[in-house]
């Protein structure tokens, strides 16, 4: 009877001293690891990222750790201290595309991190130079059946999400389309544009001006809704293929083992600075979908997207050593 009082008393004990320690969270600024080169996509999270530290009275610091499509900064991050200080913006490419698509690993994408929230997601949009034949979606699809392995499309590189939305796309379709990767997703934009490829399927920020300059023709959108900043066009679904709904996604992890006195405060923290008006216009004005929700939602969505892409890459046979 002694020892299960002196364990109830340590237990209480110990939740008591969890409980101040996240009351005091954070008594320091916190770094987030941007696990890409500064610009593009990733910029757009720093009002949110500011808006989290107002909330939460500290800084929280961007810290760019770009390199082998992601895999660098979320490998820093999960070798770091479980303690909050610590965060990474995960995404499509970081948990769920890379860890079938590279042949090396240098992190589990499950078991080494604590899922905190997720940010939003992105679709992608599937456009055309417009002085290609294929005016429409169906007839992009009747033009590749018609010529086997002719037609190409560009991504900003292997195993990104573009380049296995463009994968998908032709396995669901029984096409078969030439890759071309390119560094970064401007280069390819910028071959589209003269004509040197056929088709990318990118995300929807980079070429919606030049959709709406008519530099590019749009022929869908791949989520299962219209976008918000390109409502008149239709997605895939909406033109016959059943079911597919692609987005880019982005969100919140912190090393493994992070106390769950922290996760519910995190959480919490970036639920609310996603719902002020402001951070949902800037979002939205970009094309962002928010989502937000509890970290167990985004722990399911993460495994679910993991299996996904682990058979779109083995079917395509993706390999990046």
């Amino acid at each position: 009877m002694l020892s299960l009082c002196r364990l109830a008393t340590w237990a209480t004990l110990a939740f008591g001293a969890a409980a101040a320690w996240a009351q005091g969270y954070p008594n320091k600024p916190v770094r987030v690891v941007v696990p890409y080169a500064a610009g593009g996509n990733m910029e757009h999270w720093r009002p949110t990222l500011g808006k989290v530290g107002q909330l939460l009275g500290q800084t929280f610091v961007v810290d760019y750790r770009p390199g082998a499509g992601g895999n660098i900064g979320a490998d820093a991050t999960a070798k770091s201290p479980a303690d909050g200080y610590t965060l990474v913006i995960g995404t499509i490419g970081t948990h769920a595309i890379n860890p079938s698509a590279y042949a090396k690993m240098p992190y589990d994408a499950i078991k080494d991190f604590t899922p905190i929230i997720s940010l939003a997601t992105m679709t992608n949009v599937v456009v055309v130079n417009p002085a290609a034949p294929m005016k429409t979606l169906p007839e992009l699809i009747e033009h590749a059946k018609a010529n086997p392995g002719k037609l190409n499309f560009g991504s900003p590189g292997n195993g990104s999400s573009a380049h296995l939305t463009g994968e998908l796309f032709a396995q669901v379709n029984g096409l078969s389309l030439q890759h071309v990767p390119y560094k970064g997703s401007a280069p390819a934009m910028l071959d589209l544009m003269a004509g040197r490829i056929d088709v990318m399927f990118d995300n929807i920020p980079l070429p919606l001006p030049h959709i709406k300059s008519g530099k590019l023709r749009a022929l869908a959108v791949t989520a299962a809704q219209r976008s918000a900043v390109l409502p008149e066009m239709p997605t895939l679904g909406e033109q016959g293929i059943k079911g597919f709904d692609v987005s880019s996604w982005y969100g919140i992890y912190a090393p493994a083992g992070l106390p769950r006195e922290l996760v519910v405060k995190l959480n919490a923290a970036f639920n609310e600075a996603l719902r002020t008006p402001e951070i949902r216009e800037q979002l939205g004005s970009q094309g962002w979908t928010v989502t937000g929700g509890t970290p167990e939602q985004f722990a399911s969505f993460t495994q679910a997207e993991l299996e996904r892409w682990a058979k779109v890459v083995k079917a395509a046979n993706v390999r990046i050593e």
